[in-house]
């Protein structure tokens, strides 16, 4: 494509006039949400403010709240660019707005909350671009970016990208609609390769019998969660699978040894009895950032995000940012300590929710963590035990955990693509479920978030019912 153009033209207007607004600040506070979608978002819109000479600070939420955005009011920038969220936040924004406090710059693709606008707005769905699967946060900053700079900033696409695929936007294994436009502009700048492969995660770190027995992607009878069968196929295969005593990445095979374990994998896969449609899950498009080493996590946008959400969970998104933006020393070894305690925690998450089981009710499923599980990867492990045999995947599934230091609690809600196609619509069915609990709450079709008073969980469960037994046509 033509970089020299919009990569989202529905959205150059929009873009121009908040790049004008940032270009006519003294000082903006960015302020982003803490997953990997939000650091991207913060690492984006923090270089291109400071490649214009935008004098800047970068704060991070886990959740924008009404005590929040008084705390960002009352940090004294005139402007404020609020990226990865602030859309659904428009009313508490906006009042703040009205009283002179500061002039609100958003970047986002949430759900716009009703009865409420801005001046500088920039959302791909208002106007007609799915924010879901089509562009990301960290899309929409890059859009802004790009007003901002203009082709000095299409190096910024590769974490833009990061961020989408981070926020699961991939569709049939790979990123559609504004969000190719974003990917070939990284292309163009040469900081981005787009290839058919193998659509596994860790490609690029785990050993072959590791990325093959921790495919949650497609489940292989014999392969999938059994490390010696793993072993036993690869060992099978006329290919030298190892490295000295080591085994191998998938990185480091070739062209030709690629294809024979794809083309086993595949056969492998259809003698077990594997779907068809499922089968062709095994490959899609790769994503590889070609401006970092090979063999590690950074080099796939997949394998990159995980790391930056390692950093977000447990409170160290200063991190996060830092590797967004550059640091390959102090802040990157950080990152990789924080990935390895978040694999640590998460399993042990899950291997909870397992042993602990979860309620199964007519339209939903639910359990409680409490404080067992961490409120910032409670959503995680829900989304994983959504895909375990211990749930019911033909239904949402809420997790509830205890809020640090609040008489409050998190719920985090996952439905499988399945449930999303059959109507459910999960951002709907969290908003008004948490505001007849007495929160607030939003996020998209398949993964929705919000907070409520403690005790009110089971008012949340009942709305939530009712909200998804009206858009399953059970009313």
């Amino acid at each position: 494509m033509d970089t020299d153009g919009p990569p989202v033209p529905a959205l150059a207007e929009r873009a121009a006039a908040c790049a004008d607004a940032l270009r006519d600040a003294d000082s903006v506070l960015v302020a982003s949400h803490i997953d990997a979608d939000g650091l991207t978002s913060a690492g984006i819109a923090s270089t291109a403010l400071e490649r214009a000479a935008i004098p800047h600070e970068v704060v991070f939420s886990k959740q924008l709240d009404d005590e929040e955005i008084a705390d960002i009011a009352g940090a004294n920038h005139g402007t404020v660019l609020f990226t990865d969220f602030g859309s659904g936040q428009l009313d508490a924004i906006t009042a703040h707005e009205r009283a002179g406090e500061f002039t609100p710059v958003i970047a986002d693709h949430h759900q716009p909350a009703e009865n409420a606008a801005t001046d500088y707005h920039l959302n791909p769905l208002l106007e007609g671009v799915d924010g879901g699967t089509e562009l990301s946060g960290a899309g929409a900053t890059y859009v802004l970016a790009r007003a901002l700079l203009g082709t000095d900033a299409t190096d910024l696409a590769a974490l833009a990208v990061v961020g989408a695929v981070g926020d699961r936007q991939t569709v049939d294994g790979e990123l559609v609609g504004a969000n190719t436009r974003v990917a070939a502009d990284g292309v163009e700048a040469g900081v981005l390769d787009t290839a058919t492969g193998l659509a596994l995660y860790g490609t690029q770190t785990r050993p072959l019998p590791r990325l093959l027995e921790y495919a949650s992607e497609l489940y292989i009878p014999g392969i999938t969660n059994d490390h010696q069968g793993a072993i036993r196929f690869l060992d099978a295969l006329d290919v030298d699978l190892h490295d000295g005593g080591d085994w191998r990445t998938w990185a480091s095979l070739d062209h030709d040894e690629r294809r024979t374990v794809v083309s086993a994998l595949v056969k492998r896969a259809v003698r077990t009895g594997v779907p068809s449609a499922e089968v062709t899950t095994l490959v899609g498009t790769t994503y590889t950032l070609t401006d970092e080493e090979p063999g590690t996590a950074l080099r796939d946008a997949s394998e990159f995000a995980t790391l930056l959400n390692a950093t977000a969970r447990y409170e160290r998104a200063d991190v996060g940012l830092a590797v967004c933006m550059g640091d390959r020393g102090d802040a990157l070894e950080r990152a990789r300590s924080l990935r390895e305690e978040h694999r640590q925690t998460l399993s042990e998450g899950v291997s909870w929710v397992t042993r602990e089981g979860v309620t199964v009710e007519d339209d939903l499923q639910w359990f409680h963590a409490d404080d067992r599980i961490r409120e910032t990867i409670v959503g995680i492990v829900a989304g994983m035990a959504l895909s375990g045999d211990e749930t019911e995947n033909d239904r949402p599934i809420v997790a509830f955990a205890a809020k640090d230091d609040e008489p409050a609690v998190k719920v985090s809600a996952r439905a499988t693509a399945r449930v999303v196609d059959a109507g459910v619509d999960l951002a709907v069915v969290v908003r008004e479920a948490a505001a007849a609990a007495g929160g607030d709450g939003g996020g998209h079709e398949a993964a929705a978030g919000a907070t409520v008073p403690a005790g009110n969980e089971r008012a949340f469960l009942d709305a939530a019912s009712g909200v998804l037994a009206a858009q399953r046509g059970g009313d």
